[in-house]
């Protein structure tokens, strides 16, 4: 069942795994397939997930999406907030990790107001490239905030500077994994009481 987190217990066979247990830990999935918006959300962090750990899987990344997956199913934040703070931390435990608070290229403090995905993160006047977007303080510390985990300032941020951190942050995903993630587009974005 999607987004459910259960333990199992495998018998190596020749050509497939057999599972010989199976315990539920937890039923994210009972709320989360129930509302769209939770739906999509959470299927593009399972996408994330399953493109980070192709490779090996890691416990950082396993922990990461079951916090992530308990926190969308409780309705503790906004689910486009929690898409976002997962997307950063799951990619800076990647390694592709943004520099929000200083300049990514040559690491001098902020305030730095130019974000450049393709240079991993926001960057000063001196190293942005020509016609690189300048973005407001407000948004440049949301996206420093979602990395971080700050709760109580995300939840504070007004509705356009989500709506720009979260084109920043779906660009930075997209440019670093390199390939589209197809269910990002599907993410209904618009605040609590406009979505359907």
């Amino acid at each position: 069942e999607p987004f459910m987190v259960a333990d199992l217990q495998l018998y190596r066979g020749r050509s497939l795994d057999i599972v010989t247990q199976a315990v539920t830990l937890a039923t994210y999935g009972t709320r989360i397939a129930g509302d769209y918006r939770l739906y999509t959300v959470a299927n593009s962090m399972a996408e994330v997930a399953a493109r980070l750990t192709e490779a090996a899987a890691g416990v950082q990344q396993y922990l990461l999406l079951v916090g992530a997956l308990r926190s969308l199913s409780r309705g503790e934040h906004d689910p486009a907030a929690t898409l976002d703070s997962y997307l950063l931390r799951a990619l800076s435990v990647a390694g592709w990790a943004p520099s929000f608070d200083a300049c990514a290229r040559c690491g001098a403090v902020g305030p730095c107001r130019h974000v450049v995905v393709q240079m991993g993160g926001a960057v000063c006047d001196a190293c942005a490239p020509p016609g690189a977007p300048r973005l407001d303080e407000a948004t440049v510390r949301l996206l420093g905030t979602l990395l971080a985990g700050d709760w109580a300032e995300v939840d504070g941020a007004g509705e356009q500077t989500r709506q720009a951190a979260g084109g920043i942050v779906s660009a930075y995903a997209q440019w670093h994994m390199e390939k589209g993630l197809r269910s990002l587009r599907l993410v209904d974005r618009r605040p609590d009481e406009e979505a359907v």
